[in-house]
């Protein structure tokens, strides 16, 4: 009789625990809500910095898809080898540039033209790359990719390889709503990505928000950068001035001779012969870290590109009307001081809030 109601308690014991053990998984399962993936229309919350607004376009910034292009720029797998990204070639604390004149691609070939910084690019105008070739930075973060003489890679292969990640598809989701991979997708990712890398917190904008003031060089040296030729001055501003220091134009700077041009630029876009030999004028911000200099990375130094102003613009007949005192016998008749003045001015353009920001750097 004992050893029944032992074997009957036992039986109820375990009865109860079984039952115990079952409820608490149900419980589990009802109160902790399976974690959807979904879209999430957040807009990006972009500081200007001072700027003025960027113009209107039709890929709004989200934090989602802004936090997608983020994870592409600095994806190698989207080169045939995987050992490049695109911020191989535009490395931040190199004000997104390359500081080898050519940039050298997967099949270890150079390049053909010094790789342009990236910042402001929401207010660039007249087209990408030094040609222009590109009108939409969208359309732009894709040719690198395909380039042979770059990451040498296909698009379709891209769409691949992004689609077999777990993570990727997710972010997808919380960008656009499903987990479709394209290459239209990726470059709208890549457009917002480089949308938001802004760069307006050098000296230079201090100053102008009564912030800093400059030294006695960097102040002569604006000056000669902002005053006409005809009265002691540089010239400078004409092609690169306004905000952005930049005329957003198509330039012949004079560089070499047009017998001696060796790449034609902007004709080979347009077939126009005023643009043999032409290129898009760059920003000067944050020029002092963004050496080599010119399309083909032919000046070194920043004493070296003034130089070419003040003695060395060759005459063509496409040379840019705004260097006819350059091309005089005389030049400029910039001293050593004055170069060195507006060299002062120029590191002014250097943006430290720029080259160290985290939201920009590999995720």
């Amino acid at each position: 009789m004992r050893i029944t109601n032992l074997s009957r308690k036992l039986y109820i014991i375990v009865c109860s625990l079984c039952v115990v053990i079952l409820l608490s998984c149900a419980d589990t399962s009802t109160s902790e809500p399976k974690n959807t993936v979904v879209l999430d229309t957040t807009p990006y919350l972009l500081d200007l910095q001072g700027l003025p607004p960027q113009p209107p376009n039709d890929n709004k910034l989200t934090v989602q898809t802004v936090k997608l292009g983020r994870m592409l720029f600095y994806d190698k797998q989207l080169s045939k080898d995987g050992t490049q990204a695109c911020a191989s070639c535009h490395q931040q604390k190199d004000g997104f540039s390359d500081i080898r004149k050519f940039s050298i691609g997967v099949e270890n070939l150079p390049g053909k033209r010094q790789a342009m910084p990236i910042f402001n690019l929401a207010w660039h105008k007249g087209g990408f790359f030094w040609d222009g070739r590109a009108a939409t930075l969208r359309e732009q973060s894709l040719k690198p990719i395909q380039d042979p003489l770059e990451m040498n890679e296909t698009l379709d292969n891209v769409v691949k390889k992004v689609s077999s990640s777990l993570a990727y598809k997710d972010q997808f989701i919380r960008a656009f709503g499903t987990d479709s991979v394209s290459a239209y997708r990726i470059s709208l990712a890549l457009e917002q990505f480089m949308f938001t890398i802004v760069s307006a917190n050098s000296k230079f904008d201090k100053v102008s928000r009564n912030q800093a003031t400059y030294t006695e060089s960097e102040e002569r040296g604006r000056k000669l950068y902002t005053t006409e030729n005809d009265v002691r001055g540089a010239e400078c501003f004409h092609c690169h001035g306004g905000f952005n220091f930049t005329n957003d134009k198509f330039s012949n700077n004079g560089l070499d001779e047009e017998s001696n041009i060796t790449d034609m630029g902007r004709f080979n876009v347009t077939s126009n012969p005023r643009d043999k030999g032409t290129f898009k004028v760059p920003s000067l911000r944050n020029v002092a870290v963004t050496a080599p200099y010119m399309h083909d990375g032919r000046f070194a130094t920043l004493e070296e590109v003034i130089e070419h102003y003040n003695h060395g613009v060759k005459k063509s007949p496409t040379v840019d009307p705004a260097l006819h005192f350059n091309v005089e016998p005389d030049g400029l008749k910039l001293s050593q001081q004055d170069i060195a003045d507006i060299v002062a001015f120029l590191k002014t353009l250097t943006d430290e809030t720029y080259l160290n920001n985290s939201t920009y750097s590999s995720p």
